[in-house]
């Protein structure tokens, strides 16, 4: 069938005559019929219509010469020139296929110029690109750049096999656009994969083995899926949507021969390890914006939240080796000299030469300055004295003295964790800078204190997570092992939120029987025990001795150590652990300095704790990156335990998941975790685990009760200080809160008055708010002393506004002063109210960036987070008396009288952990692009549609909040954070239309890792 450009690719048309005629006819009318049909639809119809027409009477013969052969029409080929049409893949546009290169199959090299043919975009992915592959698709890439497709290629410089002629080739001669990851920490991007796209929206692709070379499209042992979105979609359509991220990720950097020709061949043979060559050099400075990771970025914002928000101006970032934390401080300072206005004066300290030159070259790659700082280590003596790269003992006192107290505005000291050491303590006591940064991957002393209670009130400012470092490949992965161990410690006494030492003691030293299970669970999952290099966590020294002497008996090298050993003793014995004659080393002091030995592969958690921090401190000993471990294997012995045990604390540290999303990851085996990691638990342990989550999830009220009586603390936040809870937790169920906790301990006077019990069903909707104006407001009407509503400025109303339906979404009042007046006799909820915010206010987490412009009058903060309660009320969309928020269930709202489109994005549209349909519908692109779909009744010619569109040149705003979930853990709506005013970029389809906004703030990096695709 003919018409327009189009044909039925399997049938053939005969001369002009009458039937000839009465079928061009009918081919004008089927396709007048299928224009407006969307492209999924259109084989179907047509098929249907040829069907049919074949039963009509009379019909048959020009049917015939319409169609010979079968009756189905199985592709769509646009015309290229008159009277030429594109060949037909051998697979048909609509279905999926294994294609392996084996002489049945028609060979992946002939498919894809096949499928070039009728592509109107391509998007190939792989993670090199040769020169004689190339050659293979030359005339088709030819043809696609003068039909005008587009052509994308993201590559790598993986071990050095893309071939620069190669890619000057498709940038100079087929116009394709190209990305590459110079990337050499890791494998990173190992994926090979061709999208085509087409107008028509049969679009195919390819994902399998094959990179782009010869061997690999003719004749290698290659495995390609071939895909389609008729019978795959949601698969073509997370790969549309993963291309796109990473696309727009600067991790992927476009290449031009011209500009960055010998950047890519010297990557090259850095890749392919021939650095030693003559031609090699080191470039001083790349001339490249030096850009942080995902958990890079993360700890920068916690940083700025300390100085900013807290006025917090020492500070202690810990992170794991490796994992960059040296450009971090290169990062920070550049960020205050731009926060300043001026050059800082700065001051870094280290211990070592080698770390001092290495530093300050990152310093100057950072701030692209081949010029900055000196260094004063040995014999170099700096000139000017305003960038200092310092050692620590050329900081002497004669030195010292030479410098005044304030003579550096920005100091950084390395391996912080030394500083109690005479030499660093001289130093941080003499000098008074601006800003103090302590870096370092062990804030323990030897002494079992921490660092950061010595010098830094308490605080950790900024932390690595450490699922954020597991999937930046940044640590060793880990094969966790729960073991099922039937030891009783249900009568062990407990007491301030864990289990006390000498009681435990009792139950685990002397147990012959747990320690033949420690060993025997040693055999089963340690491949070579003999070679392994393990590190036991133990309770009490003398518990550290009876595990030594059981290993020992089994054959197995171990020792115990503990803070009674010679420091010559536990370097002894760390030597013959790395060397091999040792196999297993016990430890009862856990925060011992000396333990950090990358070579650890192996660890034996023998002492049971629900803390987090404790938890994470074992496992980091084990997870530091070294030549041959390829995992960290973990073995945990999971007991019979008391009520007020915890497994949730150590999982959620290992996951990031909530309380009730981790039940499912326990119940489902751990489905979804970072790269080359797994968590096994034996049956029994996992019911344990499962029974002790859900008891922690049905909080039981009066146990709680129980406990607050206990502290006998009226201040929440002491209370929570002390007790170890997060504020959350109090507030899981239906009505729980303080003020029903200590009414229920009987440290509350007087019975509650009328109405509280509902005003305190409310006070979940108020855990996220924590930005100062709004905290700073919402107090403001919450104290005794409460101005009338009338007497408050403009904003303060919208603010008041939004606390009012925060506490009544559905009114209930005929003005916002008899709210108010009914709050004002509500004295303990108005107590608890106060005690969340300045609980909240003190624990954000993102610095407030004011909205701008003619959105500057609104009660709105970019980086907060607002519940449906506050976002319709500050838009001023919803009144005491009408459009009620408790009403509205939409998810975009226009704002008429403020010219402002507020698009409200649930990113994961079910409860589910994956959901295909809809995972790739609204995601962020990179930290500043975001797809989004809008309503399904919204087209690109309707007025919403072309609002979206033409909203910057008719003076209209967008507004984009979004959550990651529909609710919260303890089973609230979870609010939206705003991230910010975006703009219209573009947009694809209709009905519903996919529009991509460039937002006017960087999101949040925790936001950018959740919403992405994929992260870098």
């Amino acid at each position: 069938m003919e018409a327009g450009g189009w044909r039925a690719i399997d049938g053939e048309v005969g001369p002009e005559s009458a039937p000839h005629v009465l079928a061009r006819h009918v081919a004008d009318t089927v396709r007048r019929l299928l224009q407006d049909l969307p492209a999924t639809d259109r084989v179907h119809a047509a098929n249907h219509i040829l069907e049919s027409l074949s039963t009509l009477e009379g019909a048959r013969e020009w049917v015939d010469l319409i169609a010979d052969g079968p009756r189905q029409l199985l592709s769509i080929a646009e015309e290229e020139a008159p009277g030429v049409y594109a060949i037909r893949p051998a697979t048909p546009l609509s279905e999926t296929a294994l294609i392996t290169n084996s002489p049945e199959d028609p060979n992946l090299g002939f498919e894809l110029r096949a499928e070039l043919a009728t592509a109107d975009r391509v998007d190939l992915l792989c993670a090199f690109v040769k020169w004689h592959g190339l050659r293979v698709l030359e005339q088709s890439l030819k043809s696609a750049r003068e039909r005008g497709v587009p052509i994308r290629v993201i590559t790598t410089t993986y071990i050095g096999a893309t071939e620069r002629r190669a890619l000057d080739r498709l940038v100079q001669e087929f116009g394709a656009e190209v990305k590459i990851n110079y990337e050499l920490r890791s494998t990173r991007l190992h994926a090979k994969a061709w999208l085509f796209r087409r107008n028509s929206r049969y679009d195919t692709a390819y994902v399998g083995s094959s990179n782009l070379s010869k061997a690999a499209l003719l004749e290698g042992l290659e495995w390609n899926v071939r895909l389609s979105s008729v019978a795959t979609p949601a698969v073509l359509r997370k790969f549309e949507a993963t291309f796109d991220s990473y696309w727009s990720e600067s991790a992927f950097e476009s290449y031009d021969p011209d500009r960055d020709g010998e950047r890519l061949s010297e990557a090259l043979r850095t890749a392919a390890g021939k650095m030693g060559q003559p031609a090699d050099r080191r470039i001083q400075l790349s001339g490249l914006d030096v850009r942080p990771y995902p958990h890079q970025r993360d700890m920068l914002e916690r940083l700025e939240v300390e100085r900013t928000v807290h006025d917090r101006h020492r500070n202690l970032l810990v992170a794991a080796t490796g994992t960059g934390k040296t450009v971090m401080a290169a990062l920070d300072y550049k960020n205050l000299r731009q926060k300043y206005g001026r050059d800082l004066r700065l001051l870094f300290i280290a211990h070592r030469q080698e770390i001092l030159q290495q530093s300050l070259r990152t310093y100057q790659d950072v701030l692209n300055d081949a010029e900055f700082g000196e260094l004063l280590v040995g014999t170099d003596i700096p000139e000017r004295w305003t960038h200092v790269f310092a050692s620590v003992q050329s900081l002497h006192p004669r030195a010292l003295e030479r410098l005044g107290t304030d003579h550096f505005d920005v100091i950084v000291i390395d391996e912080f964790h030394h500083g109690t050491a005479p030499t660093y303590r001289r130093i941080v006591d003499h000098f008074l800078p601006e800003e103090l940064l302590g870096l370092t991957a062990t804030p323990e002393r030897m002494d079992g204190k921490s660092i950061q209670d010595e010098f830094f009130d308490g605080r950790i400012a900024a932390e690595m997570r450490l699922w954020e470092a597991l999937e930046n490949e940044l640590l060793s992965p880990f094969h966790y092992f729960g073991i099922t161990d039937n030891t009783d410690m249900r009568a062990v006494e407990w007491k301030g939120g864990g289990y006390v030492t000498s009681s435990l003691n009792n139950v685990l030293t002397g147990n012959d029987a747990r320690a033949r299970l420690v060993i025997k669970a040693v055999q089963e999952k340690v491949m070579e025990p003999g070679s392994m290099r393990a590190l036991g966590f133990c309770v009490t020294v003398a518990h550290a001795h009876f595990m030594a002497e059981a290993f020992r008996k089994a054959g197995l090298g171990a020792v115990a150590l503990s803070g009674e050993n010679s420091r010559t003793e536990r370097q002894q014995a760390l030597a013959d652990l790395k060397n091999g004659s040792l196999q297993v080393i016990f430890s009862v002091d856990l925060f011992n300095e000396g333990l950090d030995v990358p070579d650890v592969d192996t660890l034996l958690l023998l002492r049971p704790t629900s803390s987090a921090t404790i938890f994470l401190q074992q496992l980091g000993r084990g997870l530091r990156r070294s030549e041959g471990k390829a995992v960290l294997t973990v073995l945990d012995f999971i007991g019979q335990h008391r009520k007020e045990f915890r497994f949730e604390n150590q999982f959620r540290a290992l996951t990031n998941l909530t309380r009730r999303r981790l039940q499912q990851a326990v119940e489902n085996d751990f489905p979804q975790l970072p790269s080359g990691c797994q968590i096994i638990l034996e049956p029994k342990a996992k019911k344990l685990i499962v029974e002790n989550i859900k008891n922690q999830i049905g909080v039981n009220v009066t146990a709680l009760a129980r406990e607050v009586a206990s502290y006998g603390e009226l201040n929440l936040a002491t209370y929570l200080e002390e007790s170890g809870r997060e504020l959350k937790e109090l507030y899981r169920g239906n009505g729980n809160s303080w003020t029903g906790l200590l009414r229920r301990a009987g440290l509350l006077d007087g019975p509650a008055p009328d109405g509280e019990a509902a005003l305190l069903k409310r006070l979940p909707s108020f855990l996220h708010v924590d930005d100062p104006a709004r905290v700073g407001v919402y107090a403001k009407m919450l104290r005794d002393d409460a101005p009338s509503y009338a007497h408050l400025s403009e904003q303060e109303q919208a603010y008041a506004r939004m606390l009012y339906f925060s506490l009544w979404p559905l009114s209930g009042f005929d003005s916002y002063e008899a709210g108010f007046a009914s709050l004002a006799l509500q004295q303990a909820v108005r107590s608890e109210l106060l005690q969340v915010l300045a609980y909240n206010a003190a624990h954000t987490e993102h610095v407030p960036r004011p909205l701008e412009g003619e959105l500057a009058g609104l009660p709105l903060t970019v980086h907060a987070s607002y519940t449906r309660e506050e976002i319709l009320p500050a838009l001023g969309q919803s009144t005491y008396n009408k459009f009620l928020p408790g009403h509205f269930r939409e998810g975009v709202k226009w704002c008429e009288d403020l010219k402002t489109d507020a698009l409200l994005i649930t990113l994961k549209k079910d409860e589910k952990d994956f959901s295909p349909e809809t995972r790739y519908r609204d995601y962020a692109m990179s930290e500043t692009r975001f797809h989004w779909e809008s309503q399904n009744q919204t087209s690109e010619t309707s007025p919403t549609g072309q609002r979206y569109q033409k909203h910057a040149s008719e003076g209209s705003h967008v507004l984009l909040f979004a959550r990651r979930y529909k609710t919260t853990d303890i089973g609230s709506s979870q609010p939206w954070m705003l991230l910010g005013p975006a703009e219209y970029v573009c947009h694809e389809g209709s009905k519903p239309m996919a529009i991509t906004w460039d937002l006017h703030h960087e999101m949040p990096a925790e936001v950018w890792t959740y919403s992405a695709i994929a992260t870098n």
